[in-house]
């Protein structure tokens, strides 16, 4: 089971940020694990997390996945024994969603609090303060969602990699900027949790990328930053590089684009993700 040196100062953190049990915390921070690959990467966001120094109170949530049944995973012992709240369920897979959605929609509805702050196990947050924070203002002054530029680490050093990330954050400004999408994603947004689970109840919703434009369409305000404080940051350990493999991420990711943007009931209808298995990553 995994035990960090810094035990100890996460606890004190994890337990102090969660401000007094009998009140709601001011926030919730959900994040999904996956149980197969993710168990110690999701330290690295956790402890990202230990940096706040603000005066907001929040409880962090991690819905653990992808586990045999009747075995939970040891290191749900350490999380909740250092002020975490765990949602441990062994498969999440639901017809016709992302299982990365569904995973994320365990630590939803597991939340405390209206005022919801999303990322991923594989996430870094290089200013927590600063984040936590304009999330937690946006949320309490009425938005119905947020979020923020997404920046990624971890990448490799090969041509074919810059040009997929070239394509990639190219593509989200063209939406965000000129058609006016809100170009959300799974490692970093803030949503208002009573309209996330009714969306989510009413079918409105299969994937991140379905969040932005259904919040927009029913007349929810929606607040974006690009400013460099504000940054979180991706892995790319997914990304090999290599040519071929562009041209066919170009493809998929136009085609699986032009699926799911329009908003709809028939929108978990739509997804259909051949490579959405839970993968057995290991950090590199």
């Amino acid at each position: 089971m995994i035990k960090p040196s810094n035990y100890e100062q996460l606890k004190i953190f994890f337990d102090k940020r969660r401000g007094d049990p009998s009140q709601k915390p001011d926030a919730s921070i959900a994040i999904p694990v996956n149980a197969q690959g993710d168990l110690e990467t999701v330290l690295g966001v956790l402890n990202d997390i230990a940096r706040y120094k603000g005066s907001h109170t929040f409880e962090v949530i991690l819905a653990i996945n992808n586990y045999p049944e009747g075995q939970e995973p040891d290191e749900i012992e350490f999380f909740r024994a250092i002020g975490i709240v765990v949602a441990p369920t062994p498969s999440v897979r639901r017809p016709d969603e992302a299982v990365c959605f569904s995973a994320r929609m365990t630590g939803v509805r597991a939340a405390q609090t209206d005022h919801l702050l999303l990322f991923d196990a594989d996430c870094r947050i290089p200013n927590p303060t600063a984040l936590i924070d304009w999330y937690i203002e946006r949320l309490q002054s009425g938005a119905g969602l947020a979020y923020t530029h997404v920046g990624h680490y971890d990448l490799r050093k090969r041509l074919s990699v810059v040009a997929r990330m070239v394509a990639h954050h190219g593509a989200r400004w063209v939406k965000r900027q000129l058609l006016g999408i809100p170009t959300t994603r799974g490692s970093n947004y803030a949503v208002n949790r009573a309209n996330m689970i009714g969306f989510y109840e009413q079918r409105l919703l299969s994937d991140d990328i379905n969040v932005g434009p259904t919040f927009k369409a029913h007349g929810l305000r929606i607040d974006y930053s690009g400013k460099r404080q504000l940054v979180v940051l991706t892995s790319g350990r997914m990304f090999t590089g290599g040519w071929s493999r562009l041209a066919r991420y170009l493809l998929y990711r136009l085609r699986y684009n032009l699926k799911m943007l329009p908003v709809g009931q028939d929108v978990t209808g739509r997804i259909q993700r051949g490579s959405d298995n839970i993968r057995n990553v290991k950090p590199r």
